[in-house]
């Protein structure tokens, strides 16, 4: 059982590897679609808030109206009342029970709505008219409460003596028997040490308020899933273009490492067929002329003719002379081993002289000291960059005059190769038409440099290549000093 439990363990842990193991793809689209939500996240929260906000404030606004109307109508309500009986009032002394009497009917008998009516307490505290609740008739109510704790009857006491008030508190409804809040107007009638007044239940105003409340919540959920699709719709975007994209850039990735693995293999064959020529065209018929000398001289000196075997080993030995220098260029030109002796400068300048020796052109080849700066990588790729146009200038150019200028300056080193010939052919592709060109642009893009390639055509035709590397590849003295040196002869 221990056993088929790790199993399992392990199983889900691989199957959570496998989950969090994401492609390049994968993962560029999760860098492009975090920032996307974060952003919409932070809009949205602001949007909500702003709208809650406003909301609130109108709400505010709308209750402060909404209360602000049913007080003015309380107002009137009691004005009425008060213009009802001020006849009597007015005539009548504190005494009078019969004034009092007649001021208490009619103030029972103004009931309006299911809810409305009006209400009496002395300065005591006892009330004297409450017509749809008579339970509160001709009992002392000083100290009431409502059920959160606020003074009714006494505030209605404190109002009156000041002269009129309004008061908001929790009160029973007559229609419903249940609590609601209520907003009362009282008047003090001084003469007769009463408190006269009437109240309106705002439990409507309180719903109003509420719905009100809650279509704005509603109205932010529903922005906050408008949102989220848009979010979400734009988030599958990205992550299916980062795909496409992604499957695109494999694709044009495979080809062109194809492409260049082929032309790899074409360039190893060249270099081959190259060597191969040489070979034959050059080391191997001077090893036949060396052959055919040696068979002659032990011919000779097989018959006994000693003077005569002289002049074909001469030639022999002469012919094996050229043979060992043929093989030292051909290995020259495989892997100068002055480039690692003595530097970029003098290869450059080894390379040049026998270039003019062979061919016949007129080279020049100059150069600013910079104490052989340059990294290994750089030297040999631009002494590679060299061979290349020479070449090209021997094949193609038609050339009777090369230049070749090495320097260093603050923002790197440049190399500048320059000919006489006829140029190269016009239009966008040329530096695609020729593997030579292609090999120079992609070894000097591996170290971050540029090649330029500027040529005519006509009576003042030529090319210049220009080969810039950046500073980075310039060595310290500290790291020119600990780089190892070959020896001379290694």
């Amino acid at each position: 059982m221990q056993f088929s439990a790790g199993l399992r363990i392990d199983s889900s842990m691989r199957g959570f590897r496998n989950l969090i193991s994401l492609t390049y793809g994968q993962k560029l689209s999760l860098v492009a679609a975090i920032p996307l939500i974060v952003a919409v996240a932070a809009i949205a929260f602001f949007v909500a808030y702003e709208a809650r906000a406003t909301a609130e404030r109108e709400i505010q606004a709308l209750e402060r109206r909404l209360v602000e109307a049913k007080k003015i109508e309380l107002r009137n309500y009691v004005t009425q009342a008060r213009n009802g009986f001020a006849y009597i009032y007015g005539r009548a002394s504190p005494e009078d029970q019969a004034a009092k009497t007649l001021v208490t009917q009619i103030l029972s008998a103004m009931i309006y709505g299911k809810d409305g009516f009006f209400f009496v307490y002395d300065y005591e505290g006892n009330n004297l008219v409450s017509p749809r609740q008579t339970e509160f008739i001709n009992r002392n109510w000083v100290g009431l409460t409502d059920s959160d704790g606020t003074p009714v009857v006494d505030e209605f006491i404190r109002l009156a003596r000041q002269g009129a008030g309004w008061h908001s508190f929790m009160w029973q409804k007559p229609s419903t028997g249940e609590e609601a809040q209520m907003i009362a107007y009282v008047v003090g009638l001084q003469d007769w040490r009463w408190v006269v007044g009437t109240g309106v239940f705002i439990d409507d105003i309180v719903a109003t308020v509420a719905n009100a409340r809650a279509e704005v919540e509603a109205r932010v959920q529903r922005t906050f899933l408008y949102i989220g699709g848009i979010v979400l719709a734009a988030v599958l975007i990205v992550f299916a273009s980062g795909m496409l994209l992604n499957f695109r850039e494999r694709r044009l990735a495979d080809a062109k490492l194809k492409e260049l693995t082929q032309r790899v293999f074409d360039a190893q064959e060249e270099e081959r067929g190259r060597v191969a020529r040489e070979l034959h065209d050059g080391i191997s018929q001077i090893l036949v002329g060396v052959r055919y000398a040696l068979d002659n001289a032990r011919r000779r000196l097989s018959r006994g003719d000693d003077e005569g075997a002289r002049v074909p080993l001469d030639k022999g030995i002469e012919n094996l002379g050229s043979a060992i220098t043929e093989v030292r260029r051909i290995s020259r030109d495989l892997r100068p081993g002055v480039l690692d002796d003595l530097g970029l400068g003098p290869a450059l300048k080894a390379l040049t002289d026998d270039f003019r020796e062979r061919t016949g052109i007129e080279t020049e080849f100059s150069t600013v000291v910079f104490r052989n700066r340059l990294d290994q990588d750089s030297k040999i790729a631009l002494y590679r960059i060299a061979q290349e146009a020479l070449t090209n200038i021997e094949r193609h150019s038609g050339a009777t005059h090369v230049t070749i200028d090495l320097r260093g300056h603050k923002k790197g080193a440049t190399m500048r190769i320059t000919d006489n010939g006829h140029g190269l052919p016009n239009g966008p592709d040329r530096v695609s038409t020729g593997i030579g060109l292609r090999n120079m642009q992609e070894r000097i893009e591996q170290l971050d440099g540029s090649l330029r390639i500027l040529s005519s055509r006509g009576a003042r035709g030529g090319t210049v290549i220009e080969v810039s590397l950046p500073l980075s590849h310039l060595l310290s003295p500290q790291e020119e000093d600990a780089t190892p040196k070959r020896k001379a002869g290694s």
